[in-house]
């Protein structure tokens, strides 16, 4: 038998298998997903009580996860659309449409009839037809517990010139599933992998579906080739000649009763059309070697095309379990993919700001108009990657690493020039403002006239889940500096113990899932940890100042040394995380 026939054999077989867990899962999923029907459908008649369209602006969106963030392809704005929010006890998803309008910095809410239910872990794709189309697939509900999931499987379209939304009947399409990747590719929607889960088993898929924008049809392809493994959270990329580049991606396996093995995918695939224009275009899978220095095995990065006939991938986490502790390494780096050379490169960044070379070359033309030493500044060099152990009260170990773009040239700064800095940062302000993005993982990405903007994401501290809310861009094209456009709310974060309100759990399981603040703000206010661990302890009256700062020190310090990085001096962060402290508290003693 050649090897070919065996290639074939094998995939078959894999084939058949994947049929099976399918169906097996599909069973098992029914009775949850019909139990979360009827809060679905509950969320929907308080939607349905929109009649009309309403913008009006708001403050910026609530910390979330895997919404989606999009390009308007016509005007100056990024669509945010659903995601969900965990604080340690409750799943909060979401609905809701933001705009932000990028000249303004400003954001504004979108409330229009009829939109999709609540979800996250969906996908988003934008098409210039007809003044803009946002469309959506799949996705995932919850249960406030976290332990029932209901998988989508229906397609939306937000028509953004008229403000509606849209939902497309048509047979044929994927199954429910969340975790997948869509893009928009030459009048087409092209939908590949994913998984679907339920409270005792899960699978992945590795099939592509392709939607037509022109026929609203779907069709299910079936591309010649070995292609890849099943997986969910990929990078999917299209080309211009109307190919699919596949990179990475995270899977698990049961490899015996209630222990499952995650792998991290590193393959890279190329899906071509072959025939492309004609009616039934062939497809077929084809393995990549890129060259360049790759990515390092990671999962939850983000992915956007870029300029230059480039795509890039932001952030991301490496997690690996042991006996006693689980590590994480969370990461905050670019790396760009040349689809025309078939290479991976790291985002290298210029260094300090414009202004600030200006400062101090002025500062050493008049030490050397006074006879003094000239200062020499080394050169710059490549970035550092910096790794920072963190232990949380419970002991858990929690490695962030970061790269430090020209550490160097801060690493053997003279005595003056640090001191000049801290000038700066005082008559800044006692915060300052964070030189890049923390390390993050899932974070959500969009590039507007060649800039990227980051939003959100998460990193761990331990058991507890940081869920972020700040934005930050890039231009991709100088790659000089990350601005700041909105820094993270202290006062957005939250975090409860399993056991402090699990009795009210039931009661609360409408509020929960809609995502109300009302409901957050109040949760936090009754709760109550018996131990003194509690995320924001409220200050007492005639409590001194210095006791409440130190009940809240290490949730301050962990907040601040995200923001500021590990490589920053242990006495500023100390500073800025006291100053954190007082902005959340209204009236500190």
């Amino acid at each position: 038998m050649g090897k070919k026939a065996k290639r074939d054999k094998k995939g078959k077989g894999a084939e058949k298998t994947l049929a099976k867990m399918g169906k097996k899962v599909s069973r098992r999923a029914k009775k949850e997903e019909e139990d979360l029907e009827a809060l679905i459908a509950e969320f929907q008649s308080l939607d349905a009580k929109k009649t009309q369209v309403i913008e009006s602006s708001c403050p910026p969106p609530s910390p979330r996860l895997n919404c989606s963030l999009c390009a308007h392809p016509e005007r100056d704005e990024l669509i945010l659309f659903g995601g969900e929010y965990f604080n340690g006890q409750k799943t909060y998803l979401y609905n809701d449409l933001y705009i932000y309008h990028i000249r303004k910095n400003s954001w504004a809410k979108l409330d229009i009839p009829n939109p999709p239910p609540r979800r996250c872990a969906h996908q988003a794709a934008v098409v210039p037809t007809a003044g803009g189309q946002l469309w959506i697939f799949g996705g995932e509900f919850a249960s406030p517990n976290g332990e029932q999931f209901y998988h989508y499987k229906d397609l939306w379209v937000l028509h953004l010139a008229t403000k509606t939304w849209e939902q497309i009947k048509a047979p044929g399409g994927p199954s429910g599933r969340s975790g997948h990747r869509m893009v928009a590719c030459k009048r087409q929607l092209i939908i590949f992998g994913g998984f679907h889960e339920s409270a005792r088993d899960f699978i992945y898929y590795n099939d592509v579906y392709a939607f037509n924008l022109d026929s609203f049809t779907w069709s299910k392809l079936a591309p010649a080739g070995m292609g890849p493994a099943p997986r969910s959270g990929c990078q999917m990329t299209p080309t211009p000649e109307g190919n699919i580049i596949i990179y990475g991606g995270y899977s698990k396996q049961r490899i015996k009763k209630d222990v499952d093995k995650g792998t991290l995918h590193t393959d890279m695939f190329l899906l071509k059309a072959e025939g492309a224009g004609k009616e039934e275009a062939r497809w077929a899978w084809s393995r990549l070697s890129p060259s360049g220095v790759k990515p390092s095995p990671r999962s939850g990065f983000a992915v956007a095309a870029a300029p230059n006939n480039r795509c890039l991938l932001f952030g991301g986490v490496h997690d690996e379990e042991e006996e006693e502790s689980i590590e994480g390494d969370f990461f905050n780096d670019i790396y760009f993919y040349d689809l025309g050379k078939n290479r991976w490169f790291p985002a290298q960044l210029k260094g300090p700001k414009a202004e600030k070379r200006k400062r101090r070359r002025g500062r050493q033309a008049e030490a050397e108009a006074a006879g003094q030493q000239e200062l020499q500044l080394p050169p710059p060099q490549a970035p550092l990657e910096i790794v920072k152990e963190v232990v949380a009260e419970d002991g858990t170990v929690m490695t962030i690493k970061q790269v430090i773009p020209g550490a160097a040239e801060d690493k053997d700064r003279s005595g003056s020039e640090e001191e000049e800095e801290e000038e700066e940062e005082e008559e800044g302000g006692a915060l300052g403002q964070p030189v890049e993005p923390c390390p993050r993982s899932s974070a959500m990405v969009a590039v507007k006239h060649g800039v990227l903007y980051v939003y959100g994401g998460m990193f761990e501290v331990g058991d507890r889940q940081v869920t972020l809310s700040d934005l930050h861009s890039i231009d991709l094209h100088r790659l000089d500096e990350w601005k700041v456009l909105l820094e993270m709310d202290p006062k957005t974060q939250e975090w409860l113990e399993e056991s402090e309100s699990d009795e009210e759990e039931d009661d609360d399981d409408v509020e929960g899932a809609e995502g109300g603040e009302e409901e957050e703000e109040s949760s936090e206010e009754e709760s109550e940890d018996e131990e003194g661990e509690q995320q924001h302890p409220a200050v007492q009256p005639g409590e001194a100042q210095a006791q409440y700062l130190a009940r809240t020190e290490q949730y301050w310090l962990r907040l601040a040394r995200s923001h500021m990085g590990p490589e920053a001096k242990d006495k500023k962060v100390l500073k800025v995380a006291h100053a954190m402290a007082k902005t959340f508290y209204e009236d500190p003693i």
